[in-house]
Parts: structure tokens; C-alpha cells; sequence
């Protein structure tokens, strides 16, 4: 009876939440060993279908550089890096639209669609909701310019084709390809294109799934709640470095463009999603506006 009462209680603690994001738009990015780990697979996917059924349109947007990786290995296709993006000249790009908008994507798909849930693939390219440019030459720290080929920088989003399909009851699932200036598709980075879709989508959350606790202050411990202007202070500190510099840049500017709040959340975490939106505590760090950041939201 105990542990009956204990379910009813989580219930009871959801149900403000449920009741605040129905209707809401809620992109996710989807990613690193969350994508790997089969139960987490299937834990993410159970999740995302339990936020259609109570109200919450989730849109998917997943990532897949491991992926690639493995493929171009098999290929012997040899993979190069400069300044943390993919070199990416039009041999790479079949295999990047073959691992992302192929096997990977139907791959969520079929997974939601096995634990009850609608979904539909697509990518940026098509009906060309995403459009992009080439990035310009990256230089190096040692001072060289390297072309990284068909590496894209969102210069558009056209999110019709995504209310579409969420106003007929399906889960977008999205690839991070997007459709260049003459039609040829450019390869993104996947946090990018999730706060670039909820910028233009006006969603009320971007959730990015990582695999660390979220952020974290110089002692190792889990930030719970951040600004832009505290997280412009740690970044100076050195405290935010590496590679969450790119993921609270993302979710900075899709505040500034209207989305409410940002979630950073350890994906390694069966439910995280979950845990984080539907639940006091929280299991992630939030990225908010200045005026909101105590409020639940």
C-alpha cells in the first residue's frame, strides 16, 4: 500500500505541471548516451509519448555524430575535426544524410511508434523549413583557415511544416540537415537547429540532453537555476568552458528570441525529461530570464 501512495503522490506533484504546459510546444534535443543505451532508448521514447497523451506537443530533434563516426569507419572514410566541427566534403555528407536522415531518425520513429505514439521523420530539408549558408573558413589556433565543407549555419526556419504536423496529433522528429542556397543539404549542428526550431516555433521550453549532471560550479556541484548575466560571470571565471559553451549559447539565444526557459539535463538518466518538467526538484540546470528565475514555469 505504501508504494501505491508514493505513485499517487508523484501524480498528485505532476499534475500542476501537466495542467500548466498543455498546449505547449516543447523541443527536445535528443542525444549522446541517451541514444545508445537501449533502455534509455526506450525510456526516452515512453516519455515523449506520455507528453502527447497529457496535452504537451514535443518536438524531437536529434543529434548522431558517434553514429556517423562508426559509418565512416566501416567505409574507411577518414573523419577530420577542425576547432570541434566535422570536415564535411560531399563523400562525408552522403554518409552524415545517410546515418541522419536515414537510419537514425526512422529508427526514433519506429521506437515511439512501438510504445503508442505518432511520429513522423523529416529533416530540414524538406519542404526547406530549414535553410542555412555555408559556414565561412574556420581558422585555427595556429592560425589557418580550413574549409569545412558542407557545414551549415541556419539563416531561415520555416516551421509551417512542423505545426502541420503537430496540429494532426504526430511527433516531429528532425534531423539537423538543412537546405542550402542551391538546394543542397548542409550538415548542422543538432543544438543549434533545436533552439533555432524553438525560436520560431515559440515553444515554451528547449530541453538539451546531454551526458554531465548540466552545469556546474567550480566546486563539481549541480547549478540548479541560471541567468544570462550569471552565466556570462562563470563563463569569465573559466567555470562554463569547453563544450558547454556552445549548448548555453544555444539556449541563451532562444531565450532572447521568446522561449521561456532552457533545461540542460544528464540524458543518462532514465526519465530525465520527466523528472525535470514534471517535478519540484528538478534534475537539471534551467536557464531563465532575469525576471522569471524563481518562477515555476
Amino acid at each position: 500500500m505504501r508504494e501505491l501512495i508514493e505513485k499517487a503522490a508523484i501524480l498528485h506533484e505532476a499534475l500542476p505541471y501537466i495542467r500548466r504546459f498543455h498546449g505547449c510546444i516543447f523541443v527536445i534535443k535528443y542525444g549522446g548516451h541517451a541514444m545508445v543505451d537501449p533502455s534509455l532508448r526506450n525510456g526516452f521514447a515512453r516519455d515523449v509519448v506520455l507528453m502527447k497523451y497529457v496535452g504537451i506537443h514535443p518536438v524531437v530533434v536529434h543529434g548522431g555524430g558517434p553514429q556517423i563516426d562508426a559509418q565512416l569507419g566501416r567505409l574507411g572514410i577518414e573523419s577530420e575535426r577542425v576547432e570541434g566541427l566535422r570536415v564535411t566534403d560531399d563523400r562525408t555528407m552522403e554518409v552524415v544524410e545517410m546515418v541522419l536522415g536515414g537510419t537514425i531518425n526512422k529508427e526514433i520513429v519506429s521506437l515511439i511508434g512501438r510504445n503508442g505514439g505518432r511520429a513522423v521523420g523529416l529533416s530540414g530539408v524538406d519542404d526547406r523549413f530549414l535553410q542555412a549558408r555555408r559556414l565561412e573558413p574556420v581558422q585555427t589556433s595556429s592560425g589557418a583557415r580550413i574549409d569545412t565543407g558542407r557545414v551549415g549555419r541556419i539563416e531561415a526556419v520555416r516551421p509551417q511544416v512542423l505545426h502541420a504536423l503537430i496540429e494532426g496529433g504526430l511527433i516531429p522528429v528532425v534531423a539537423p540537415l538543412a537546405s542550402g542556397p542551391g538546394g543542397e543539404s548542409l550538415n548542422v549542428n543538432a543544438d543549434t537547429v533545436a533552439g533555432e526550431i524553438a525560436a520560431a516555433m515559440g515553444a515554451r521550453k528547449l530541453v538539451l540532453m546531454t551526458d554531465i549532471a548540466g552545469v556546474c560550479d567550480a566546486d563539481g556541484s549541480l547549478i540548479k537555476s541560471l541567468t544570462g548575466a550569471e552565466v556570462a560571470e562563470l563563463r569569465e571565471r573559466g567555470v562554463i568552458a569547453g563544450g558547454m559553451i556552445p549548448k548555453v549559447e544555444c539556449g541563451l539565444k532562444a531565450l532572447a528570441s521568446g522561449v521561456n526557459k532552457c533545461h540542460i539535463l544528464d540524458g543518462r538518466e532514465q526519465h530525465a525529461v520527466l523528472l525535470e518538467i514534471f517535478t519540484d526538484a528538478g534534475i537539471g540546470t534551467q536557464l531563465t530570464h532575469a525576471e522569471s528565475a524563481a518562477a515555476p514555469s
